[in-house]
């Protein structure tokens, strides 16, 4: 509840809303752009609906990551699970217990982790209920045959 006191700002669609900036370049997302962008291919993409759980597992420092771990869940009123550290810590179940403790319904991760996870072989993610899960997305380079095959 807003208080007395409070001021909003209201901004055009053009404003800056952040800069990324990396060694080879900078870029200004403005309000309206990035948040539309944002809010709509998390929503398209992912089929994200209503109740639902999304996982964004890309730092948050990369455009992927705040865009998908923050800004498109949150536009779209829906729950983000944050995580921050290595796929293999405490051990190589972690993504897999996520999911199946906290119902995760999009899951989104980049194809070296998925590489990484398939050199510990098929037997881990039996282990586990991710029957709450119905996308699985990689982001960032192109995924390999041999990590995009179900078996």
């Amino acid at each position: 509840m807003c208080s007395s006191a409070t001021t909003l700002v209201y901004l055009t669609c053009a404003m800056c809303l952040c800069i990324l900036d990396t060694i080879a370049k900078g870029l200004v997302h403005t309000t309206g752009g990035y948040t539309l962008y944002a809010k709509m291919t998390t929503q398209v993409t992912f089929d994200l609906q209503p109740g639902d759980i999304f996982a964004c597992v890309a730092d948050c420092g990369w455009i992927t990551g705040h865009t998908y771990v923050v800004y498109g869940p949150l536009l779209n009123g829906s729950t983000s699970f944050m995580f921050e550290s290595t796929p293999v810590y405490p051990n190589a179940g972690r993504y897999w217990d996520m999911i199946q403790r906290h119902k995760i319904t999009q899951f989104y991760t980049a194809p070296t982790a998925i590489r990484l996870l398939m050199s510990y072989g098929d037997e881990i993610p039996k282990k586990y209920d991710m029957s709450s899960l119905r996308v699985l997305g990689s982001v960032g380079e192109p995924i390999n045959p041999e990590a995009w095959r179900c078996k």
